[in-house]
């Protein structure tokens, strides 16, 4: 299991992402909401919008919800006003976490994130204290089945950073300026992405197990579970027999 990718890998082992389809639709149309008033409306010209709304419609998000969440970006709906911000902290074992937010209501947001830091162990950190550790990189996942060597060349060429060949997947890396032409130069040449995202990526692992291991999961899956939440980084490494044993 690739580290960057642990939390990914193991949500999709729990099944939590069907339960959850709900969560993730409010959560994408806040993207797509802000992308579009940030950016504009027209996919073509906004990369961020775009990448949110292939999110949403490989979630099979309905074509209504995805125009609606545009058109309240754009002020032609009225709406409430988002506001998007990180924090950081520390998890089980020292783990390092990386919160992404948009909210509405800055302080009830802050009061949720820190008492879940609190109730699994962990605890908030100021600004700074954990971003360092990751950097911000576009990620496009294959599956194994694909032909190593082919990817590789299209990768490099299209000018990706890296291409690597991990337990479970294929990582190709690229720097988040480029991730877009990369990716359309994939597709292009007939390499279907599992999936494809601008996220952050820790430069080291923390190995955890036992009941540091289990709270770190509970901390990660109730802040998922927070309707303010986007998106959640940690560092955190379990393997395969301890997953095993939780599950």
């Amino acid at each position: 299991m690739s580290g960057h990718n642990k939390w990914s890998t193991i949500k999709h082992k729990k099944g939590a992402a069907d339960a959850k389809r709900g969560k993730i639709f409010t959560k994408l149309i806040k993207e797509i909401t802000v992308a579009a008033k940030l950016g504009g409306g027209d996919p073509d010209g906004n990369p961020r919008l775009r990448t949110a709304i292939d999110k949403a419609k490989g979630e099979n998000m309905p074509k209504d919800n995805i125009e609606r969440a545009i058109k309240k970006g754009t002020g032609g709906m009225d709406g409430v006003v988002y506001e998007e911000t990180t924090y950081e902290g520390y998890g089980p074992g020292g783990a390092a976490v990386l919160v992404e937010v948009m909210t509405d209501n800055r302080n009830r947001t802050v009061s949720d994130v820190r008492s879940i830091f609190t109730k699994c162990n962990g605890n908030m950190g100021e600004a700074g204290c954990v971003s360092w550790m990751f950097d911000k990189k576009g990620l496009i996942v294959f599956p194994k089945s694909v032909d190593f060597d082919k990817l590789f060349e299209a990768a490099i060429e299209a000018g990706a950073d890296d291409v690597s060949d991990e337990d479970e997947q294929i990582e190709v890396t690229t720097d988040p300026s480029n991730f877009m032409e990369v990716r359309d130069a994939l597709e292009k040449a007939g390499f279907k992405p599992e999936s494809a995202e601008v996220t952050m990526i820790p430069q080291t692992m923390v190995k955890l197990e036992g009941k540091q291991a289990e709270n770190m999961l509970k901390l990660m899956d109730r802040m998922e579970d927070n309707d303010d939440v986007q998106n959640v980084y940690s560092n955190f490494d379990i393997s395969e027999e301890e997953m095993d044993k939780m599950m």
